[in-house]
């Protein structure tokens, strides 16, 4: 029988390389991992790894079973918290990445309530952009990643639970002594001759695309994953950009003036876990504050 903590010292020594990397991840003793990994190969009746001195890599057979083992160990988790949840217990226990905007400004406000109602649920906190907090989630290292796109792309979140939470419209950022500062509003296409500070890696991938349906190419000479850094760098004169609105609102821009563009851009936030955490109370309730937060 395959033992989900032999799946477990799997996915370690598949993602370092190594049984000495792995017993460092797992905090046990590479004796400890070596032994883990032949009742493995025992159970499964095959070779699951290939020694050749130094170096380690899969069998066909033990990238299978890796390929399975973050479904396996994701839906086993689901089982051990809804029957302990069934059992009557009153704990739980919650991993959770956010993109950077949201830890600042959904997550707070939704984890402070989840505590108000379950104190006995732990809530953990990692910061990731999507793709890769999506990544997370499908490797089955987060219980919930809290993600956003731009539009819908058929077929990208299928195989998970989408809980919408809101639409985030994307604020131009000018200097407080830029000519269209004081404008209700501004079109992208008259900021076609300004210099351009850009965000994170998909929201520049945006920026440039509504430029180019404006009729330009933007002409971006900073580019920076860190909000405050872009408003910062706007304040000094140095440039305009476009941040989403939850950016705007976590930090208070200094030299700068928020101002709406047109054409208008959205993203879609949501929360997105597998079917199975998706039963877990401890997942659910965190969804539910997710998003009764957003609709405030």
């Amino acid at each position: 029988m395959i033992e989900a903590r032999h799946l477990r010292v799997l996915r370690a020594v598949s993602a370092t390389g190594s049984f000495s990397a792995a017993a460092r991840e797992l905090g046990c003793t590479q004796p400890a991992v070596s032994q883990q990994m032949k009742a493995l190969e025992a159970s499964a009746g095959t070779a699951l790894l290939i020694r050749t001195g130094r170096d380690m890599r899969l069998t066909q057979a033990g990238e299978a079973l890796v390929r399975h083992a973050a479904g396996i160990l994701a839906g086993l988790t689901a089982a051990e918290e809804e029957v302990a949840a069934i059992a009557g217990l009153r704990a739980g226990r919650v991993r959770l990445v956010s993109f950077p905007s949201g830890s600042s400004t959904l997550v707070p406000g939704a984890l402070a309530a989840l505590r108000a109602e379950h104190p006995g649920t732990r809530v953990s906190l990692v910061e990731a952009e999507p793709p890769r907090s999506v990544d997370l989630l499908r490797e089955g290292d987060c219980d919930i990643a809290l993600a956003f796109r731009y539009g819908a792309t058929g077929g990208e979140w299928d195989d998970l639970v989408v809980r919408p939470l809101l639409t985030d419209r994307l604020i131009g950022l000018l200097p407080e002594g830029h000519r269209l500062a004081g404008a209700s509003s501004v079109s992208i296409g008259e900021l076609a001759d300004e210099s351009w500070i850009a965000g994170c890696p998909r929201c520049r991938r945006q920026l440039v695309e509504v430029c180019e349906e404006s009729g330009f190419a933007p002409r971006i000479d900073f580019a920076t994953d860190d909000y405050p850094a872009v408003m910062g760098l706007v304040g000094a004169g140095l440039g305009v950009a476009v941040l989403p609105e939850l950016a705007v609102e976590s930090v208070r821009p200094k030299g700068a003036r928020a101002v709406p563009v047109e054409p208008a851009i959205e993203r879609e936030i949501v929360a997105l876990t597998l079917p199975d955490l998706a039963r877990v109370p401890a997942v659910a309730a965190t969804l539910d504050q997710l998003a009764r937060t957003a609709a405030r």
